[in-house]
């Protein structure tokens, strides 16, 4: 199956700290990758190197074939990307928001199309971004991710904010959209949502790999019953008391 994108080798540090070492990833188009880890295990910056928003000290990056810094202009037309801290500029407003994003693409998807599968359409999309609920500015981070209609979206803790009802429509979207080829990237903290959604998964722990498969083989390795005892053996939070 072919590629999405391939990481080789990726390393970043921040002075004495060893954000990645030595990150190996491929992700196959039209699946669902989650990549997993405690907050500082090297996530954010992960995704950060894929986007080329930040250079690795060494290591390469191809995503859909192409280079993220030398071919940023053309790979940004082909890329979705949902952060959990998404800042809006002041007195913004939903429609705005959308069709200023709607604009920047050559071929987008139907922005009001996606609002009302979201359920922030009618009185919502009039209303100003700092007026929405954290759970409804959730969603908006998602629907603006989705407007490039991309071929690759990045996640990032996609549902946090979200009440369960929600949670499981949002699932509900992607998997259609992945049964349409889209190739999801995800960050998740809620073990249930990894095990709806996710195809394989990685855990990181302080920068390394410790773990990557499907999620039944990871479970399986770890000598553990279920995903969320077998993330916390991983990762170390185990002999916390986590």
């Amino acid at each position: 199956m072919e590629n999405a994108f391939v990481v080789k080798g990726l390393r970043k540090t921040y002075g004495d700290l060893v954000a990645l070492d030595n990150l190996n990833l491929e992700v196959r188009k039209g699946e669902v990758f989650g990549l997993l880890g405690h907050n500082g295990a090297g996530k954010s910056t992960a995704i950060e190197c894929i986007l080329g928003t930040k250079i690795p000290d060494s290591g390469t990056v191809e995503v859909l074939k192409m280079d993220p810094i030398k071919d940023r202009k053309e790979l940004f037309q082909k890329v979705g990307v949902q952060f959990q801290q998404t800042h809006y500029q002041d007195k913004i407003r939903v429609h705005e928001i959308c069709e200023m994003t709607h604009s920047l693409y050559k071929n987008p998807a139907d922005w009001k199309e996606l609002l009302e599968i979201f359920n922030l359409d009618k009185e919502n999309m009039k209303k100003q971004v700092s007026d929405l609920s954290g759970g409804e500015r959730q969603k908006l981070s998602v629907v603006l991710a989705l407007i490039p209609n991309p071929e690759l979206v990045f996640l990032d803790e996609l549902t946090t904010g979200l009440d369960p009802k929600a949670r499981r429509e949002v699932w509900n979207y992607l998997k259609n959209l992945k049964s349409q080829g889209l190739t999801i990237f995800l960050t998740s903290h809620y073990m249930d949502e990894v095990q709806t959604l996710c195809d394989r998964i990685c855990i990181l722990r302080k920068g390394k790999v410790v773990a990557m498969d499907t999620v039944s083989s990871v479970i399986e390795t770890s000598n553990h019953s279920n995903l969320e005892d077998a993330y916390l053996w991983y990762t170390g939070e185990e002999d916390l008391g986590a």
